[in-house]
Formats: C-alpha cells, sequence, structure tokens
C-alpha cells in the first residue's frame, strides 16, 4: 500500500460472538463486514486517510474533492450504461434460453428436465472461467456480496462465470458481479492519472463506480449508497468522503437506467414486487414476527454452511464440484416441477422474477407446493453459493418472503402482508447489513409498507441476532492470513 507498505492484520475482534475479524490499519481497529477480503481493503485504505501524507490527503472542503464528485458523476454515466448492457444481456439469454428454445424444441414451456441441462452447461462453463481466468471468476457467493475493488484484469472472468451462472439458472442474483464490474471498469478508466496513484481517491473512485452498476437492480438508487455506508462503517470525515460519490454515481446510474429501459422497452430484472394492498398491523403479527425471522434465519445459516462446505470443495476440484453442484440445483428443479406441476423456472434461477407473483398472488401455490418449493430452491441455493458466481441476497430474500407466505398459511391470524414483509426482511438480512435491509423491504413494499415498519424492523434485528447465536459460517481465506499485503 501507498505510504510505507503498511499492512492489514485480521484478528478477531472483542465481544463479537461470531468471531468477525477487524482491519487493523496502524492505530485504527474498524470492524469488517463478514463478506470478502476486497472489503477489507476498503478499510485499510480509509483507516489511513488521517495518517497520510499531505500529498494524499482527501478534505471535504478541497477543491480537489470538487474534481472528485464530477470525475464520479461523470463515470456514473458510461459505467451505467455498461451495466444496463450486460443486465439487458443476460435477460435476454435467459428469455433465449428458457423460452424460445424450449418452444423451438416444441415445449409450451420448459421440461422437467431442462434445468439439468441447462445449470450443468453453466456449471462446466464458471469451472473454466475459474480454473483458466484471471481471479478466478471472482468470489462464491457464500462470502457475500464482495463490496472491494476489482482488478480491471479479472473482469473477463468474472462477467463470464456471472453470465453464466445468471442465464443457465443457477440460484444466484446478479449483484455481486454489478458491484466487481462498477469498480474495476472505474480504476480502468482513472489508470494512470494522478487520482489513480492516490490510494484514497481511488477507492472512493471504485466504490462510487459500484454504486453506480447496482443503481437500479434494488428499485431504488439509495439502497446502493446505503450498501457502502454500512459496509465501510466509517466516522463521519471518512463517511462523507465516499457517500457522496456514492449518492451522486449512483443517482445518475438510476436516471440512466431508468431513461435506457423506457427509451428502449429493454428490461433489466430489477428486484421488485408491484403495488400491494395496504393494511393495518395486528398484535398476533408483532408477536409471531419473532420467530418466523428466526427460523428464516436458520433457514439462510442452513444454506450458508452448506455452501461453505461446497466451496472448500470446489477449490481444489472445480470443475467436478461446480458441475455435479449444477446437477444437484437441476435435479431440485426437476423434481419440484414433476410433483407440483408448476414451473422448474421457480427453483431454478434467482427468484426475482417469481417474487412478484408470490406476493400478489400466494394463491397461486397450494400448501404442498410452497413446501416443495422451499425445499427444492433451498437445496439449490445451498449447492449454488459454493459454486457458481453471482449474489447471494435476491435468491435468500425470494426463500424468505416464501416462508413468511408459507407461515401464513399455517399459522392462524397472521396478516398475510406482515407474514411477507418479516419474511422480506428476515431474508434481506442475509446481507449482514441492517440498515440496507430494512430501507430495502420498505422499498419493495411500496406504499405497504406504511403500516408494516414495526415488524420489518423487528424482522431484521431478529434475523442478524439469530445469526450471531448460531455457529459463525465465515471462514473466508483472508481471516487466517495475518499479514495480508494490501493493494492499491
Amino acid at each position: 500500500m501507498t505510504g510505507g507498505g503498511r499492512r492489514l492484520v485480521a484478528s478477531p475482534a472483542m465481544g463479537e460472538p461470531s468471531g468477525g475479524p477487524v482491519a487493523d490499519a496502524g492505530s485504527h481497529r474498524i470492524p469488517s463486514w463478514g463478506g470478502s477480503r476486497e472489503t477489507v481493503h476498503y478499510l485499510a485504505l480509509f483507516a489511513s486517510v488521517n495518517s497520510a501524507g499531505e500529498g494524499d490527503r482527501v478534505d471535504l472542503h478541497s477543491r480537489g474533492y470538487l474534481r472528485l464528485l464530477l470525475v464520479t458523476a461523470l463515470l456514473g454515466v458510461p459505467l451505467s450504461l455498461i451495466a444496463f448492457g450486460f443486465l439487458v444481456a443476460v435477460h435476454q439469454l435467459e428469455h433465449v434460453v428458457w423460452q424460445t428454445v424450449p418452444h423451438a424444441l416444441g415445449f409450451a414451456e420448459p421440461p422437467a428436465w431442462w434445468p439439468i441441462l441447462t445449470i450443468g452447461i453453466a456449471g462446466a462453463l464458471v469451472a473454466l472461467a475459474v480454473t483458466h481466468l484471471p481471479g478466478r471468476g471472482g468470489h462464491a457467493p457464500v462470502e457475500g456480496l464482495g463490496a472491494g475493488a476489482m482488478p480491471p484484469i479479472e473482469l473477463p472472468g468474472v462477467l463470464l462465470a456471472a453470465a453464466a451462472s445468471l442465464v443457465g439458472g443457477a440460484v444466484v442474483g446478479p449483484e455481486a458481479p454489478l458491484i466487481a464490474l462498477g469498480s474495476g471498469l472505474a480504476l480502468l478508466a482513472v489508470r494512470g492519472s494522478r487520482t489513480a496513484r492516490n490510494g484514497t481517491t481511488a477507492t472512493i473512485i471504485a466504490a462510487a463506480g459500484s454504486a453506480a452498476a447496482i443503481s437500479a437492480i434494488f428499485g431504488n438508487p439509495l439502497v446502493a449508497a446505503v450498501i457502502f455506508l454500512e459496509v465501510l462503517g466509517l466516522g463521519r470525515r471518512q463517511l462523507m468522503l465516499v457517500v457522496l460519490p456514492c449518492l451522486l454515481s449512483s443517482g445518475v446510474g438510476a436516471l440512466l437506467f431508468t431513461g435506457m429501459g423506457r427509451w428502449t422497452g429493454l428490461e433489466i430484472g430489477a428486484l421488485t414486487i408491484g403495488e400491494l394492498e395496504p393494511s393495518r398491523l395486528q398484535a398476533i403479527d408483532v408477536v409471531l414476527a419473532i420467530p418466523l425471522a428466526a427460523v428464516v434465519a436458520l433457514a439462510t445459516w442452513c444454506a450458508q454452511v452448506a455452501g461453505r462446505r461446497t466451496a472448500r470443495l470446489a477449490a481444489s476440484h472445480p470443475l467436478p464440484v461446480t458441475v455435479v453442484a449444477g446437477g444437484i440445483a437441476g435435479v431440485s428443479a426437476c423434481v419440484y416441477a414433476v410433483i407440483t406441476g408448476h414451473s422448474p423456472m421457480e427453483v431454478a434461477l434467482s427468484g426475482q422474477a417469481t417474487l412478484p407473483t408470490l406476493a400478489t398472488d400466494p394463491g397461486a401455490w397450494t400448501t404442498g407446493a410452497l413446501v416443495a418449493l422451499l425445499l427444492c430452491k433451498g437445496v439449490a441455493y445451498a449447492v449454488c453459493l459454493g459454486t457458481f458466481r453471482g449474489g447471494p441476497v435476491f435468491p435468500a430474500v425470494f426463500l424468505g418472503a416464501a416462508l413468511g407466505v408459507l407461515a401464513e398459511i399455517i399459522v392462524p391470524g397472521m396478516t398475510p402482508l406482515s407474514a411477507l414483509a418479516v419474511g422480506l426482511a428476515a431474508g434481506a438480512a442475509t446481507t449482514g447489513l441492517p440498515v440496507t435491509s430494512v430501507i430495502m423491504v420498505v422499498l419493495l413494499l411500496g406504499d405497504a409498507a406504511a403500516g408494516q415498519m414495526p415488524v420489518v424492523i423487528l424482522g431484521v434485528v431478529t434475523a442478524m441476532v439469530a445469526l450471531e447465536f448460531l455457529p459463525s459460517t465465515q471462514h473466508t481465506d483472508w481471516r487466517t492470513d495475518s499479514h495480508a499485503e494490501v493493494p492499491t
């Protein structure tokens, strides 16, 4: 790292039940968000802002910071367009793989066995990217969002692995590769400039690039900025340095995503639900919110445990393990389609396309079909977490929503909207970011959120507390590498 070769030291934080690490940069000890090595690189860089030399210092009142805001706003334009293009390409390829090709073969909808073929092929492509391209195709979804600076040379492998996973039907979301895309292209754009030689400003630009790239997939640009606010966990001065560029670039990005979508008519597959009928909160909803959120937390924890174990196997044998994992996910979707008569796409893919129907028309599933959906998608999600490439959030939110819908059916007296809200909130809490989770769910619920805020907050808090008391699933490599060098 610039400025004296400062090193990052990972060590247990006092009073942290899950054994989480801290980034120790100089005299600063900042609790890190469990997820990826790159996040700690961000933390270490920002922790040393105050100790940087005059040439590296970034100040809110300086003319250089105003130039930095301008740079991030301008970069937000091409980065958003590229992210839009990536999402549109993935959406169109999904349409080809899951609709056009089956129709051409004479099927009205994908046959039950279709996911075995598509996810298996996707597994082989991901494994090839992992073994032959720089960066090993990015990190596995079980390691979190990976909100860190991505070296540009690793982008082709990351995008190929993510596209194969998403199009083939692996149970992952698009958020992690978009974060990598935004940061990598932002660093590439400023490479060779004076900005790139300053570790702090380069990191701010990388974060702003990521915010621009994910500005629309969560339905609102505010979520993108809040993610980085919580991930970095900085003091006020450093917080303002990074959040303002992230807000600006995400706003620019959301404007372009919206404009391009309306102008071209193309879809990107954002996480949305649609209009929900508001309802009053009942006392039983508040009482049942705690056990429901705890059940959702336990379910996501089980998936993470299985994902960690699968990831360890895939690290040494990527091709066979990833292909077998794809086969297991495909068989899960096939079994679901055979026993319920529903489309296998409800188990395959991220769940983003099925979530609006689940939320607005839960009667489309019988109780048995919901149980089958939860079990089969849960198995597929668990094996995909440790092998494929993508994000962990979309499927977790879907599974939480499905558990909420099931709880409303089997537990007398619970309001359907409240059960859905708690399930969504507890599923979103898998990010480990409480404020982000609350804001995400409130935006998903739309006008119906006004009367559900107490159970949304209670669901997020309960799920996160429950996860803290469960044995930690965070065992990423950097936690055992006590003297990892921080790259610039």
